[in-house]
């Protein structure tokens, strides 16, 4: 009917010998333009050759590797107390230099989110060369435009917004992680520690909800050196994108001996062991390694061992084989989750492997924050490291 309509009266398959002469013809016209493009590509040196070939396909640079562990150095030496998300920024100082084909932005968060380094320029109708882009109040269109600067390729791009805002990200960001492709989302205020603004802008199920979606890396790390080796491994990824939680609030150094190897990349990993026999457990992710480690002292001033976990990403700890997981989350003990967000997910790790929700215990968010400082907001939702000690010994009795 369709051939009918459109009076065609070739056969199936078949492309008439016009037709196909015209697209032909439209087909040599850039002959001559890529014939120009590949002797000017032939006439730069072997090494821009091999620059500008890595790129295009999306492979990071050595030198990442070499800026994230001077990186860490640097915080090992210093130990400084400060937001991820500044984390995130002195990441990017270090990172986008070597990095050429990074892209940055901000849906009109610029100066929250930490996005903008001071070697970038901003992209717009004068400066086109310019790697960041004010985006505006457009979370998705931000995230769709991501998804098409890496489709393109010789691109890394990357997007800031509040983290509570992915929800209007969220259908771009399913695009990103079903194509495949090497976006990466900057998501700050990534708790109720933002304080003073409020259950409206405070994330309690986003965590959930990306953790959710397949083939996304979610990283929410705990410090400045958790925040540089989740960048290394977001831009890495050469079919994975990557969402990074980050806080508002200062956070200490809690890595603070320096190793070549990137402990993120396991996903979790022993941060402080037991001193005393081990009966307990901590795992923790972001501003609350913090309180995981505050509450260690105290059980084990009591007599209680205890082990802290940090688990920066989930994702990559699951795949990493049993034995390590065993390893790190053996049988015998105790266990009490501890991250300001919704439980949901929480449970494969705190008696998923066991199925025993007596010696388990989670220690977080079951409803939306509420508006006020965030030591006040903390002790009255009982994030805590005395609600976690707390917690601990009503599972030993």
């Amino acid at each position: 009917m369709v051939r009918k309509a459109y009076g065609w009266k070739s056969g199936p398959f078949k492309i008439p010998k016009d037709i196909k002469s015209a697209w032909e013809a439209i087909g040599s016209r850039g002959v001559a333009d890529n014939t120009a493009w590949l002797e000017r590509k032939a006439s730069i040196s072997e090494r821009k050759q091999a620059e500008f070939d890595r790129v295009v396909a999306g492979v990071a640079p050595k030198r990442l590797g070499s800026a994230v562990r001077g990186l860490k150095k640097q915080i090992t030496a210093d130990l400084p107390k400060v937001a991820t998300r500044k984390s995130s920024e002195m990441a990017l100082a270090a990172i986008n230099p070597v990095m050429p084909e990074t892209i940055g932005g901000s849906a009109d968060l610029t100066g929250s989110n930490n996005t903008r380094t001071a070697d970038m320029g901003t992209f717009d109708a004068e400066n086109r060369g310019g790697r960041y882009v004010y985006y505006g109040i457009r979370e998705h269109g931000m995230a769709a435009a991501m998804n098409g600067l890496a489709l393109h390729g010789g691109c890394a791009p990357y997007g800031g917004t509040f983290m509570v805002f992915s929800d209007y990200a969220k259908g771009a960001m399913r695009l990103s992680s079903l194509m495949g492709i090497r976006a990466v989302y900057v998501l700050t205020h990534d708790s109720i520690g933002l304080g003073e603004d409020g259950p409206t802008h405070q994330p309690i199920e986003q965590l959930a909800m990306m953790r959710a979606t397949p083939n996304l890396n979610v990283f929410r790390p705990a410090d400045t050196v958790e925040t540089a080796e989740a960048w290394e491994l977001a831009l890495s990824a050469e079919s994975t994108p990557s969402a990074l939680a980050l806080t508002r609030q200062g956070l200490p150094t809690v890595r603070t001996k320096y190793t070549n190897k990137n402990l993120t990349a396991q996903g979790a990993y022993v941060l402080k062991d037991a001193e005393n026999k081990r009966q307990a457990i901590l795992l923790a992710t972001g501003s609350e390694v913090e309180i995981a480690l505050a509450a260690q002292e105290i059980l084990e001033a009591k007599g209680i061992g205890t082990r802290v976990v940090s688990m920066p990403c989930w994702e990559l700890f699951e795949a990493q084989d049993e034995k390590y997981r065993k390893r790190v989350l053996p049988a015998g003990s105790v266990r009490v989750g501890i991250e300001a967000a919704a439980r949901f997910g929480w449970d494969k790790w705190l008696t998923g492997e066991r199925g025993n929700s007596k010696k388990a215990a989670f220690v977080g968010m079951a409803s939306f924050g509420a508006s006020a400082p965030i030591d006040e907001l903390y002790a009255h939702f009982g994030i805590t490291a005395e609600n976690v000690v707390a917690q601990v010994e009503a599972l030993l009795v």
